[in-house]
C-alpha cells in the first residue's frame, strides 16, 4: 500500500493598524474555500446587519467570563467596555483535521496567541502583519472611509504609529498596496507554508 503525505491545518494570525486593509483583504480570502474562518465571541451588542455565528457570537457577559474561567479561550481581551475572544476548541479541531484556519486578529490578540502553552496552536501558527506604506497612506484611507472624525483619525494614527513597530514580531509582512495585489502576496504567502516540509507527515 503505497505511503501518501498528510499535514496538520495552519493557523493564519492577520494583524494590521486600523485602516492598513486588513478587513478588506480577509473579507476577500472569506470568499474562497482555502480556510475555515474563526468567527469570534463578544459581549457588545449586534449592530445593524450583523449575523450570529457568521460575524460574531454574541454572549452575555456572565457567560463569557464563565468560558474564560473555564480556559475555552485562545485569546481574550477587554475593549472599549465590551469582551472579545477566539475559541480555542473548533480551532484545534480544524486543525487537527488538516483544514487551515484564519484569523483576523489585532496586535494584542495575535501576541497572545503566540505565548499560548499549546504544541499544536504554536506548529500551525503562521501569523502575517499587513503594514501601511507610511502614516500619510493611512491618513488617507481612514479619511476616505468617511465613518471617524478628524480627532478620531489623529487617534488612530498615534496608536498605528506604535503598532507599526512591532512587525518585526510576525513571521511575514505584507507592505500594503491595492487589494489585489495584498491579497496576491498573502496567496504567495499561503502556498510557501502548505509547503514546508516540517508540516508534512508521511503516514
Amino acid at each position: 500500500m503505497s505511503k501518501q503525505f498528510t499535514r496538520c491545518g495552519i493557523l493564519f494570525v492577520v494583524s494590521a493598524p486600523s485602516g492598513a486593509g486588513k478587513t478588506t483583504l480577509c473579507d476577500a480570502l472569506r470568499q474562497t474555500p482555502n480556510f475555515t474562518y474563526s468567527v469570534s465571541c463578544t459581549t457588545r451588542e449586534p449592530r445593524a446587519g450583523e449575523i450570529e455565528g457568521e460575524d460574531y457570537h454574541f454572549l452575555t457577559e456572565r457567560d463569557f467570563l464563565e468560558r474564560v474561567r473555564a480556559g475555552e479561550f485562545l485569546e481574550y481581551a477587554k475593549v472599549h467596555e465590551h469582551y472579545y475572544g477566539t475559541l480555542q476548541k473548533p480551532i484545534r479541531a480544524h486543525l487537527d483535521e488538516g483544514v487551515d484556519v484564519l484569523i483576523d486578529i489585532d496586535i494584542q490578540g495575535a501576541a497572545a496567541i503566540r505565548q499560548y502553552d499549546d504544541p499544536l496552536i504554536r506548529r500551525a501558527l503562521c501569523d502575517v502583519f499587513i503594514m501601511p506604506p507610511d502614516l500619510d497612506e493611512l491618513r488617507r484611507r481612514l479619511t476616505k472611509r468617511g465613518t471617524e472624525t478628524a480627532e478620531q483619525i489623529e487617534l488612530r494614527l498615534t496608536t498605528a504609529a506604535r503598532e507599526m513597530e512591532l512587525w518585526r514580531d510576525y513571521r511575514y509582512t505584507i507592505i500594503s498596496q491595492s487589494m489585489e495585489e495584498d491579497l496576491t502576496k498573502f496567496r504567495h504567502i499561503m502556498g510557501a507554508e502548505r509547503y514546508l516540509s516540517r508540516r508534512l507527515v508521511l503516514a
